[in-house]
């Protein structure tokens, strides 16, 4: 198999010369920049002219330095910036004071709920940080990297982000998919798909990722086109328990597509899944996401153009914390139309936006797509979705915090507003859970394994 992929891997990259030409790797000197003028992940490392944004002191860097020393992974993460009160609050009555900092999602969610949403404003913190092996893979990976394709794959890159100086969005969206989390994470976790009256059941799923691309002493050969291993077990309610979701997301997806198996606890067998993509629907969501919006946005980008708009200074979820409470229940932050905003906070960042359009003759439940992807960590904070009739139909938020035992940057709760129906998805609540995330997990990609899955659906 390995000596197919070889050969199709050099087919590939024949015919690919425009779209690598295009994909040029930075030169030596811009590759410089990287730790100097910007930061090691290619942020701006200055803060703004207006001194909204502060300049990046490195972010938070361990758990120390968060002020709880004592923290041990899989906790619920004490917040950093308790003390912080909000600098001002957008609704929809001075929304138009705030027009160039907000999204056309969020204006859109002021406008159609404005007896009750609203946006918290807080001191913008950064506080994104990542282990000094990242940067330093970051680094060569800007002198190296290229697209292959038509930008549906990477080549010449490891561990870090490959395009920490991007120069068209498909790149940005690479880095996105390419970011690091944690090597290996296990998490139990909720997802409410909640009506316009506020009601809803709760999903749990027990996943588990093993992110072969970022593990210490990783190289492109020995991933055999693997980036990721991903396997989403669901746990509860009692009708869908024991069904498992088993995931192979590959590196260069001209090759090969992600492979994906699944365990039926009914007929105790295990089948390939061949839609686990795009825009088939995400599991147990009742259909108010697509595959592909899980972790905001993940798989093959081939079935979009991908503009790269430049970067603007936008108010997006950051540093959510008290999202990620066990202080609060879960109908605490659930409610009518939209969670409670009173537990939601929102910064100043500037942000990498990207127009994703519908390439001719792809199809796709979301013709265009407009991404927010933060500077500083190249997590996706916010996406604007639009039906076929060009109508923003959906809103996705990322409300990201820094697991600072690691440190890395990334979502506790992603949320998918619908506009035409006024229902929302809640996917990530942890807030009632013994454990958060576990970093500390063990795996090897034998656990990853059709047969793997089998062994778990039947002990």
């Amino acid at each position: 198999m390995t000596i197919l992929k070889n050969m199709l891997r050099a087919g590939v990259l024949a015919v690919a010369g425009a779209a690598a030409a295009a994909s040029a790797a930075v030169t030596a000197q811009q590759a410089a920049r990287l730790g100097a003028d910007l930061t090691p992940m290619g942020a701006e490392k200055a803060g703004n002219a207006a001194g909204t944004i502060p300049a990046w002191d490195g972010g938070i860097t361990s758990a120390a330095k968060a002020g709880f020393p004592n923290f041990k992974s899989g906790g619920h993460h004490p917040d950093p910036y308790a003390s912080d009160k909000p600098l001002y609050k957008v609704d929809a009555g001075n929304m138009a004071r705030y027009a160039d900092s907000l999204t056309a999602g969020h204006k859109a969610l002021l406008n159609a709920y404005k007896g009750t949403y609203f946006m918290n404003v807080y001191p913008s913190r950064r506080s994104a940080a990542f282990p000094q092996r990242i940067y330093d893979a970051t680094r060569a990976n800007a002198a190296t990297a290229r697209l292959t394709g038509a930008g549906t794959g990477v080549t010449g890159a490891i561990i870090g982000v490959p395009f920490p100086i991007p120069s068209q969005g498909v790149e940005v969206i690479w880095n996105h998919i390419l970011r690091f989390r944690a090597e290996i994470a296990e998490r139990i976790i909720g997802q409410a798909a909640v009506t316009r009256t506020g009601a809803y059941n709760l999903v749990k799923f027990r996943d588990e990722t093993m992110v072969g691309y970022s593990l210490p002493g990783a190289t492109e050969a020995a991933l055999d086109n693997v980036v990721l291993y991903f396997i989403q077990e669901t746990i509860a309610p009692a009708r869908l328990a024991g069904e498992i979701l088993l995931v192979h997301e590959t590196l260069d997806q001209t090759l090969e597509h992600r492979k994906a198996w699944l365990y039926n606890p009914g007929q105790r067998r295990v089948r390939r899944a061949p839609n686990v993509a795009f825009d088939n629907p995400g599991t147990g969501s009742d259909g108010l996401r697509t595959s592909d919006q899980f972790d905001i946005y993940n798989g093959s980008p081939e079935r979009y153009d991908w503009k790269l708009v430049g970067k603007k200074e936008i108010l997006v979820p950051y540093n959510a914390y008290p999202l990620h409470s066990n202080k609060l229940k879960n109908s605490d932050i659930i409610s009518p139309l939209h969670i409670n905003q009173e537990h939601a906070r929102y910064e100043l960042h500037r942000v990498w936006v990207v127009d994703a359009t519908l390439r001719s003759g792809q199809r796709h439940i979301y013709k265009r797509r407009t991404f927010y992807v933060d500077e500083d960590s190249w997590q996706i904070l916010v996406v604007d979705c639009y039906d076929n009739r060009d109508q923003l139909w959906r809103v996705q938020e990322g409300h990201s915090i820094n697991y600072y035992e690691i440190p890395t940057f990334w979502t506790t709760l992603e949320l998918t507003y619908d506009l035409q129906s006024g229902r929302y998805l809640a996917l990530g609540l942890d807030n009632e859970e013994p454990m958060t995330v576990n970093f500390n997990a063990r795996r090897t990609a034998a656990d990853f394994t059709p047969a793997a899955i089998a062994r778990r659906g039947t002990r």
